[in-house]
């Protein structure tokens, strides 16, 4: 069979091949081609398409791609079931679902760096995928610190790691990426899609939509990105002499009456009543 795929793969469409190359179908083959180009050309070559919106093989839920094959196949080996975890760890940043997926990440970030053939980097990647799957099956057990002074060390440290740890949740690396990619967006006036920056951050859109508001104030993806285009017009309102159909079109409204209705939902009045008072409030203070 052939499958075809996004290009540039990193963790699930690099672990999905390796599934299906060992345990659905040793003969398969598989294409990397830019996003827009998947379903064509899937329709062209008679391939299977996967790890991409609204296919048949691809996330479901909170699950990876790796997760619907082993389904899908009925692949119930508990090496296998391990497995599926550290990878879906490792794709959607949960790296608290499994202490083996931010190593796994970054080794698979930096292979996508150091090699631009994807085919190179899958072949590197089955190997990875072999070692994995070995020593979840037969070495995860083992002990590298079998020394006595050396568990006394590692323990130490750990100790000493737990006493440093803040409470706070830890924001993962894709949301802080995220806040930055949001506000250059909003500070430039470009428009912004859940999809445009899932596939910057290269996540899958609905992994995002769900752990979004988890990260961001509690707010969904629209909520968040109105929230700073208001505070980006409350900006041009103190301290410039736009006018509010300026000030609309220049924080991303479709127009004035929309501006309008969002800043008075936010801030509870209108935007022609807070520039007045504001501008009171600053002659107050000179006077």
């Amino acid at each position: 069979m052939k499958w075809i795929t996004r290009e540039r793969p990193k963790i699930d469409r690099i672990a999905c091949p390796w599934l299906i190359k060992n345990f659905v179908d040793p003969e398969a083959f598989f294409y990397y081609v830019p996003e827009p180009q998947v379903l064509e050309q899937a329709a062209v070559l008679g391939a299977i398409p996967y790890d991409v919106p609204g296919v048949e093989y691809s996330h479901e839920g909170a699950f990876c791609t790796f997760d619907y094959i082993l389904k899908k196949h009925h692949l119930s080996e508990p090496a296998l079931q391990q497995l599926a975890v550290i990878v879906r760890a490792a794709d959607t940043d949960q790296f608290a679902l499994a202490p083996q997926a931010a190593g796994l990440w970054a080794i698979s970030a930096g292979l996508a760096h150091q090699h631009q053939d994807d085919h190179k980097l899958l072949e590197i990647g089955m190997l990875l995928y072999d070692a994995l799957y070995a020593w979840v099956k037969h070495l995860q057990h083992e002990k590298h610190t079998g020394d006595p002074v050396e568990q006394m060390l590692v323990q130490m440290m750990k100790n000493y790691l737990a006493e440093k740890e803040p409470a706070k949740q830890r924001v993962p690396t894709w949301a802080k990426a995220l806040k930055e990619t949001i506000q250059d967006y909003v500070d430039t006036n470009f428009s912004l899609s859940l999809k445009d920056i899932s596939q910057e951050l290269d996540l899958h859109p609905a992994y995002v939509s769900r752990a979004f508001s988890k990260y961001f104030d509690n707010l969904s993806f629209g909520e968040y990105i109105r929230k700073l285009r208001i505070e980006k017009a409350v900006q041009l309102l103190e301290n410039s002499t736009y006018s509010l159909t300026e000030i609309a079109y220049l924080t991303g409204f479709s127009d004035q009456s929309h501006f309008n209705r969002i800043f008075k939902k936010i801030m509870g009045i209108q935007p022609s009543v807070y520039r007045k008072s504001f501008e009171k409030g600053k002659k107050d203070t000179r006077d």
